[in-house]
């Protein structure tokens, strides 16, 4: 069994078609039938239905995909680690990230680090925190900026960076806009715009109104801050927001006003794998992480 042949078996497992891996791998289609009959002849098993063109993945064929994916993630890894060994500053680094980091968080980071480190690539990734998490323990990214940071997962190692402070953010206009600070309760009457189920900062919010005694009203869910925010600016209701979604400026504005009791805090930090050693490149942005928020 060659590796090249397990690179030509995902490939065609994952489009389901010979002519398209073929024109993708810049090879002829026979020379791709050809590897493929070699596997099957080899394993002793179907591994694809023939239609045309088209193939299918056989029941023990999705196995072996699921194995095979695995190994070469593996495999490349390896490579990629003996390189940065060799130079850690050539490396490349698979981050995700959740929306609520994307407008302000994850770019300083991001552009303070390439100052110091110009040639370290990075591949991007966002998504809610569970997908960035299952993609982390599958492999698929190597650190994931997330808030909240979990402490006590069975797979990955939360490391926290900072807590920062949940707003309440109003209309302009609101009665209670110009006040220093208030008490989540005085919104128990408010309509409330926040995120849609599975996003973390709705979990929060909902939490924080239990701790205040009552159960919000939903008039709108959304999936960003832009637009969490830009509803609560036409006075569409009121919100919850962590400081650092409100650093970035909108068209529309929001009243930004603390929230004395019950106190709303996250963590923000980053999740690795507890079941894989991070690369040169990686640790060195691990320490930049560290560094970077202690002198904030």
């Amino acid at each position: 069994m060659e590796l090249r042949q397990i690179k030509y078996f995902i490939e065609v497992a994952k489009g389901e078609h010979l002519t398209q891996a073929a024109d993708k791998l810049h090879i002829a289609q026979s020379a791709i039938s050809r590897q493929i009959a070699n596997l099957e002849k080899e394993l002793n098993v179907q591994l694809f239905i023939r239609k045309g063109r088209n193939v299918i993945l056989t029941p023990i064929g999705q196995i072996f995909l699921q194995r095979v994916e695995a190994a070469i993630l593996e495999i490349d890894g390896a490579i990629q680690e003996v390189s940065e060994y060799i130079d850690p500053e050539i490396g490349e680094i698979r981050i995700g990230f959740p929306h609520s980091l994307a407008a302000f968080t994850l770019p300083n980071v991001v552009a303070a680090f390439r100052k110091e480190h110009p040639n370290v690539r990075f591949q991007l990734s966002q998504g809610k925190v569970n997908e960035l998490i299952d993609d982390l323990i599958k492999g698929e990214i190597d650190i994931a900026l997330v808030s909240p940071v979990p402490i006590d997962h069975p797979e990955v190692e939360g490391h926290i960076l900072f807590t920062e402070e949940i707003m309440a953010i109003l209309p302009p206009d609101h009665p209670l806009a110009h006040k220093e600070s208030i008490l989540l309760n005085e919104l128990e009457n408010e309509l409330f715009v926040m995120f849609r189920t599975g996003f973390t900062l709705r979990n929060i919010v909902i939490d924080a109104c239990d701790k205040a005694g009552f159960i919000p009203e939903i008039a709108f869910e959304g999936e960003e801050t832009d637009t969490i925010r830009g509803l609560v600016a036409a006075g569409l209701g009121v919100g919850l927001l962590p400081n650092v979604a409100l650093k970035v400026q909108g068209p529309l504005e929001t009243a930004n006003v603390r929230i004395s009791d019950p106190i709303v805090t996250r963590t923000v930090g980053f999740v690795t794998s507890r079941h894989r050693k991070l690369t040169p490149s990686e640790r060195i942005f691990q320490q930049f992480l560290w560094n970077f928020y202690q002198k904030e």
